[in-house]
């Protein structure tokens, strides 16, 4: 009877200050959700020629180095952007992966332009965050398949290691091109130039400067290793998106079902311009929210992603456009930035692993559901 006695008083027991611990660390788990980041793509590095492109990709990399100085427009809450963890650049960051102009190699040139400006870890280049660079259509074949003997994708691979050795990516795919990796717990998933494993049978275009290479399988094994069932929230990004002929439609939808299970909150994408759209396959009632993240010369996205809410915004220069006296349009910048792009939604808490001790023992929390999106043109 007395160790009944005992065995109930430390069920209520349990009941009054567990629970309540749990529910305490479950409402802290929002809580302790806090990034912010930027989001660039197709900055188009030259040389030899059209250098003046240069230029205009350092202004924005200095002011990017200045937005903890610039507030959120008030549409979206205002208030100070924190401090960035670090730059996503999603693929043509070079101009001419394998090209030689008038006898001179303008691939390692363009690379070293790139390396010198962004650096890799936030210390060592004119960007003052991480870097996160994947790779497009303009910057050259896979590794090995170049004509004049230098490698973007070596290179890219390269960095990949030491990004790992460095701790700013967790895992890094087998190809050295894709990685992934958490800010608190978002995962973030980089995916070269588009999500497939291979291109598609019926694309035309250059199967070697297109190869995707098995960037579905690893975000397939990705996803199931390091997210699973935990609901937590999900970035994607990579050069194309939904609206380029050579990643095919069934390639779109063949990524789709492999996320269909995660808590995707945003898919990002360069390439093809600049703004904000949602896609699903037809028939299909949960769509992507999908970001296109324009030229790096022009501007850049801010994203957070705090507790349970996400807000995305395109920071851009305010251009002037004149005709020349040859009669052709000229723009200009008088260095001033505005805001446009505008996105805010909800985002669930899911689940997060939560670990303690040397030993690394680790629980899961209860999630919340995906409330909705507005967005502002």
């Amino acid at each position: 009877m007395k160790k009944l006695l005992l065995m109930t008083v430390a069920a209520l027991w349990w009941c009054a200050n567990g629970a309540a611990a749990k529910l305490s660390e479950d409402q802290s788990t929002s809580a302790d959700r806090d990034v912010t980041f930027i989001v660039t793509s197709d900055v188009h590095y030259d040389a030899f020629e059209n250098e003046d492109r240069n230029e205009r990709v350092r202004d924005t990399i200095r002011h990017i180095n200045q937005i903890t100085k610039v507030a959120w427009p008030q549409q979206l809450g205002g208030g100070p952007i924190a401090s960035p963890r670090g730059v996503l650049v999603l693929g043509d960051v070079i101009d001419d992966g394998d090209r030689i102009f008038e006898g001179k190699h303008q691939t390692p040139r363009q690379w070293l332009l790139f390396a010198a400006d962004f650096g890799l870890d936030g210390k060592d280049g004119l960007l003052d965050y991480p870097v996160y660079e994947t790779w497009g259509n303009h910057d050259g074949p896979p590794a090995g398949r170049e004509k004049h003997g230098f490698s973007f994708q070596a290179q890219l691979q390269r960095r990949n290691l030491m990004r790992r050795k460095k701790g700013l990516v967790t895992r890094v795919s087998a190809s050295g091109l894709h990685c992934s990796w958490d800010w608190d717990d978002v995962h973030l998933v980089l995916l070269g130039i588009y999500p497939a494993d291979r291109q598609h049978p019926d694309v035309r275009y250059s199967a070697e400067w297109h190869d995707p290479q098995m960037a579905l399988t690893f975000l397939k094994e990705d996803l199931a290793a390091s997210v699973g069932d935990s609901g937590r929230p999900v970035v994607l990004a990579n050069h194309c998106g939904f609206d380029t002929d050579w990643w095919h439609k069934d390639d779109w939808k063949a990524l789709y079902e492999a996320v269909r299970q995660y808590n995707v909150v945003a898919c990002f994408y360069g390439h093809s311009g600049t703004g904000l759209r949602k896609w699903a396959p037809e028939g299909e009632d949960k769509p992507l929210d999908c970001i296109n993240t324009g030229q790096t010369e022009n501007g850049f996205f801010v994203v957070q992603i705090v507790d349970g809410q996400m807000r995305a915004a395109y920071r851009c220069k305010q251009w002037s456009e004149e005709k020349a006296p040859d009669g052709r349009r000229k723009r200009t910048w008088n260095s001033a930035w505005q805001w446009r792009h505008l996105l805010e939604k909800s985002v669930s808490v899911g689940v997060r692993p939560r670990c303690r001790g040397a030993g690394g023992d680790c629980f899961e929390l209860s999630g919340r559901p995906l409330l909705g999106t507005t967005a502002f043109g």
